[in-house]
């Protein structure tokens, strides 16, 4: 558009505007001329290209797509009509023209009118191409929630975690009818809390937080005092959020990868400190696990990445083994709540 336009430009406008009467001059200094107005209309078109690619991130605030059309249209106009001016008073200061004040507003409103035109027609295709941008990230992370929920249900509705609750809730019914009983209400708990969120990106931490005490009671039942959960959270978390399962995620790994013992208790501390949920394990390697692929681990960072353009950290300093989770403004995640993948 470009290479095309602007020499158009920089021909017509001159003309239509009567800054420039050809019959006054010989064919070089029509060439030139018409040289000298080709190259403002590269600066001038060179000045909106610098409003999109540098001024416009300022713009992001704004959600009102008119406002912001508005507002980068005003700023082109501003720069356009700056260097039509200090063009058309050059020409006027070296060539045989008379000044006017009507020719010199013909030639500054018609590279306004030039500027709204092509600035328009800009905004039309990049908002279209932001469009085709957004579609295709929703799609990503419809995809990637999807396999983070499958991977989720994976890891604990396995035919070996139902065969080992059933089995446990056999046990109990037959010798501990109350604690069954409460046993059958955190195993519903967990596998409501499994549906129902396999297909968000974000949920309260609250509402993680005692999905997490359900899930933790089965692990007692089966693990009794060979598993330790310390939670030191404090109370202001009413606002935070943070992927479904993701804590749930790290306590079975720390599980699947670790040996314990009554004597040697796998310890499992989970803290946070309002940016970050920081859960941490005691690190007794079981042989097998250096052979680990941390697909969990991959997995969840890419759904941190996705959701906030966060990345969870990773520390092993050989005694515990350490994440921590961003944890992310409700407010924040405003925007996303009105998609169709929350």
């Amino acid at each position: 558009m470009r290479i095309f336009f602007a020499p158009v430009l920089g021909f017509l406008i001159p003309y239509v505007s009567g800054i420039i009467h050809y019959s006054n001059y010989s064919l070089a200094i029509i060439l030139a001329a018409n040289a000298f107005f080709i190259l403002t209309s590269f600066i001038i078109w060179k000045g909106c290209s610098w409003v999109h690619l540098k001024v416009r991130p300022l713009f992001i605030s704004v959600y009102s797509p008119f406002k912001k059309i508005v507002a980068v249209i005003s700023t082109t106009v501003l720069i356009g009509a700056s260097i039509a001016v200090l063009s058309a008073l050059i020409w006027y200061k070296f060539s045989k023209e008379i000044f006017s004040w009507i020719n010199l507003s013909k030639f500054v409103s018609v590279c306004i009118l030039a500027v709204i035109i092509f600035t328009l027609v800009y905004e039309i295709l990049y908002l279209t191409r932001e469009r085709e941008k957004d579609s295709q990230l929703v799609k990503k992370m419809d995809d990637e929630l999807t396999t983070a929920g499958l991977l989720a249900l994976t890891n604990e509705m396995h035919p070996h975690f139902i065969f080992n609750s059933l089995n446990a809730m056999s046990y109990l019914i037959l010798n501990n009818p109350k604690q069954a009983h409460l046993f059958n209400s955190n195993l519903s708990q967990v596998f409501k809390y499994f549906l129902l969120t396999k297909r968000k990106a974000l949920v309260p931490l609250q509402e993680e937080l005692a999905f997490i005490e359900s899930y933790f009671f089965l692990l007692q039942i089966r693990y009794e005092n060979k598993v330790l959960l310390q939670l030191m959270l404090g109370e202001n978390f009413s606002k935070l959020m943070i992927p479904p399962c993701a804590i749930q995620l790290l306590i079975e790994n720390a599980i699947k990868h670790n040996e314990f013992s009554e004597e040697l208790p796998l310890d499992i501390n989970i803290t946070m400190n309002g940016q970050w949920v920081e859960v941490s394990n005691t690190i007794r390697l079981k042989p097998y696990s250096h052979n680990s692929t941390n697909i969990g681990l991959k997995n969840l960072s890419q759904r941190f990445k996705l959701i906030c353009e966060k990345d969870i950290i990773i520390k092993d300093n050989k005694q515990f083994f350490t994440v921590q989770l961003p944890l992310i403004q409700q407010s924040k995640f405003k925007s996303h709540d009105k998609s169709n993948y929350h």
